[in-house]
């Protein structure tokens, strides 16, 4: 497995946007706090964070080949395992065909556009995260107008997917970026 180091390096290499940055690695706090609810081990926990990493690192550069230019060749060139490129295609089933079936695919699913919806409430609130609630973040997916751009649902659809209520899926994250 490759070194987070690099995996962190690889994304300021190819990523130059500071929001799309912070986006990823949201999203891998997210899914390394998934990884240890679940109870992997710390091997598997570095892979799931290092597909909430990179999973969107060619999005800048190449977003209408996004991600199969990062999955086939700037990972799978770097020899970045199997589950990490697949994880990576299932996020975006309608570009790349895969749909999100195993666990770590459903989980980046999942956290992808709920991570960047949240991030977007959090920027609208004095106090961040610290004192975010779920009926807020709720409030907010029912206005079509504010984050219009995110799939909702896509978002209702990842907590399905990760046989979950949406509500508890949201504090879970809440949790999590809590620390940010």
């Amino acid at each position: 497995m490759i070194d987070r180091q690099t995996s962190e390096e690889l994304l300021n290499e190819w990523i130059e946007s500071e929001n799309l940055r912070h986006h990823s690695r949201m999203v891998a706090m997210a899914m390394e706090a998934y990884a240890r609810e679940l109870g992997k081990d710390a091997s598997e926990t570095d892979v799931w964070w290092t597909a909430g990493l990179l999973h969107d690192l060619d999005w800048e550069k190449y977003p209408d080949e996004h991600p199969n230019k990062a999955t086939d060749e700037i990972l799978a060139e770097r020899g970045y395992p199997d589950i990490i490129l697949d994880a990576i295609r299932a996020h975006a089933p309608e570009r790349t065909g895969r749909y999100p079936e195993t666990e770590i695919e459903r989980y980046l699913f999942a956290c992808d556009e709920l991570s960047g919806f949240m991030n977007a409430v959090a920027l609208m609130r004095p106090n961040g995260f610290s004192d975010m609630k779920v009926k807020s973040v709720k409030k907010k997916l029912k206005d079509k107008r504010f984050a219009e751009n995110v799939p909702r649902d896509d978002i209702k659809k990842g907590a399905e997917l990760i046989k979950s209520e949406l509500s508890d899926h949201i504090q879970f994250l809440i949790n999590v970026f809590r620390e940010l």
